[in-house]
């Protein structure tokens, strides 16, 4: 629209001679003519944009309508209403916004610093949306943020300050102003939602917006000292006072890039452990592994790249040493994908399974893999707070076990102990005293064996199991060893059963 001519100055603005063909520009048109002329002037002359003085001068509420208006058919009408203000630029090729950096000009550079302009909003939409499909998101809903540079804010201050000190009887000084961030949503909004073809809401999919001040040291732009002087005298002289220099030097546009960002999904399930070399999260200590892999690594290894994620993060409810067996009903678990592009079917889920259950070492399975709310974690803490444990342990005693052993142990139900922390984990956690509960115990006799034999039993959650059976020194009490009168040694431990709840 810039070969547009200049509207007619009469006061009839219903026959448009300016190739003025919308109602939408019919609106803008006359909204540019209803502002306070001598304001326009002043604005324009010190390098606010169009958009901008829409923003700070009109009384009426930022309209999208302006997003479909280019830059210097604004001018032209914002122009003829101010007297042709005078304007060191060429109205065809205006200089970066003292205000809004080139943000609501749709003018910025881009990761390769090339200087990108856009005439309206639709134009400005097209290029958002093609930054956006390269990310290969999958949505049908957004939602947009947008993030400016401080400057923007303290030379808004500086001009609202002035606008207020030399018009101050006006009443659209008064009026609430929107901001550089809102008027560019309102601006855009709706041509992304066309070019996206995608609605928006609160969605989980955010696209961001930011904008960053391209540094004034690398173009030599520095403030001079007597650009400092005259800055500090406008001050001095007080709002009505006021030049360019009050303002923060601006020679080019912001910097803008675009984020886009999807909250995270969840998937649950149970899993088992069937080595006693594999931990359940990744164990690295002085650049060494420990263990021959990782729960965390063989599960959510697998499910990230279905998702085509960022990164994920691995929760259980409880977990067991890197030496103890996850068999019986598994463990519950949960996955957390960042930033996924696509969401799995659940017959990838299926095969994703598949593939691990069928794996050459067999070191881990699972089952029940699915995708599931973000409410699942509140669920499963809620769970895990209440949950029960079985284990069975191989146990060691010094004498041989006798029947009146097995027929006490298996007398004792709801049985409280006491547990100090752990010697071995006393590094890496507090040094506390603990109520638990075994709730029952069996003894499974082994044949050809007097000093050997399977413990079954089930507890509260939290119980250290291997302290339970040798004492910890004393730390525990009671303790299988002295129940049974007799030092006692765990050989080795399998988690049998995790209950969540009412599971």
């Amino acid at each position: 629209m810039s070969d547009e001519t200049k509207p007619s100055s009469g006061g009839d603005s219903s026959g448009f001679s300016n190739g003025i063909v919308s109602d939408s520009d019919r609106r803008v048109y006359k909204a540019a003519r209803s502002l306070n002329s001598s304001a326009v002037k002043d604005l324009l002359s010190l390098g606010v944009c169009e958009r901008c003085v829409f923003r700070l001068v009109s009384v009426e509420p930022f309209d999208s309508d302006l997003s479909s208006v280019s830059a210097s058919t604004l001018r032209s009408w914002l122009e003829e209403e101010a007297a042709a203000a005078s304007s060191s630029e060429p109205s065809c090729s205006p200089r970066v916004c003292i205000v809004c950096l080139g943000v609501l000009q749709l003018v910025f550079s881009d990761a390769e610093q090339t200087l990108v302009r856009s005439d309206c909003g639709g134009d400005y939409a097209a290029r958002v949306t093609e930054l956006v499909k390269r990310e290969g998101h999958e949505f049908d809903s957004f939602g947009l943020e947008v993030s400016v540079p401080s400057a923007i804010l303290e030379n808004e201050s500086a001009v609202l300050l002035y606008l207020k000190g030399k018009y101050d009887s006006e009443g659209w000084v008064q009026s609430e102003k929107i901001s550089v961030k809102d008027a560019l949503k309102v601006l855009v909004l709706d041509p992304l939602k066309a070019s996206l073809g995608a609605k928006s809401d609160s969605s989980s999919f955010q696209i961001r917006l930011t904008y960053s001040k391209a540094s004034d040291v690398a173009q030599g732009a520095s403030e001079t000292t007597h650009e400092r002087k005259k800055r500090k005298t406008d001050e001095e002289n007080g709002p009505t006072s006021i030049s360019e220099n009050s303002f923060e030097k601006v020679y080019e546009p912001c910097i803008l890039s675009v984020h886009c960002n999807k909250m995270p999904i969840f998937f649950s399930g149970r899993y088992f452990k069937y080595s006693r070399n594999v931990s359940q999260t990744r164990w690295i200590i002085d650049d060494e592994r420990m263990g021959e892999a990782s729960v965390e690594e063989l599960i959510g290894g697998n499910i990230l790249p279905e998702c085509l994620g960022d990164s994920y993060k691995f929760h259980a409810a409880g977990r067991e040493d890197i030496d103890v067996r996850m068999l019986g009903s598994g463990r519950p678990f949960l996955i957390e994908v960042h930033n996924s592009r696509k969401c799995p079917s659940q017959q990838s889920l299926t095969e994703i399974e598949e593939k691990i259950n069928n794996s050459e070492k067999k070191l881990v399975g699972v089952k029940d893999l699915k995708c599931i709310g973000s409410q699942c974690w509140a669920m499963m803490r809620e769970g895990e707070a209440e949950k029960q444990k079985q284990y069975a342990a191989l146990v060691w005693i010094a004498r041989p076990l006798e029947e009146k052993d097995i027929e006490s142990i298996s007398s004792l139900k709801e049985l409280k102990i006491l547990q100090k922390t752990p010697v071995r984990v006393l590094h890496r956690r507090s040094p506390l005293e603990r109520e638990r509960t075994i709730h029952w115990m069996k003894v499974e006799k082994i044949k050809g064996s007097s000093h050997y034999f399977l413990l079954h039993l089930c507890t509260q959650a939290g119980t250290y199991i291997k302290e339970f059976v040798h004492g910890d020194l004393g730390r525990t009490s009671p303790s299988m060893g002295s129940i049974l009168g007799s030092r006692a040694e765990i050989i080795q431990l399998d988690v049998t059963d995790v209950k969540m709840g009412d599971s």
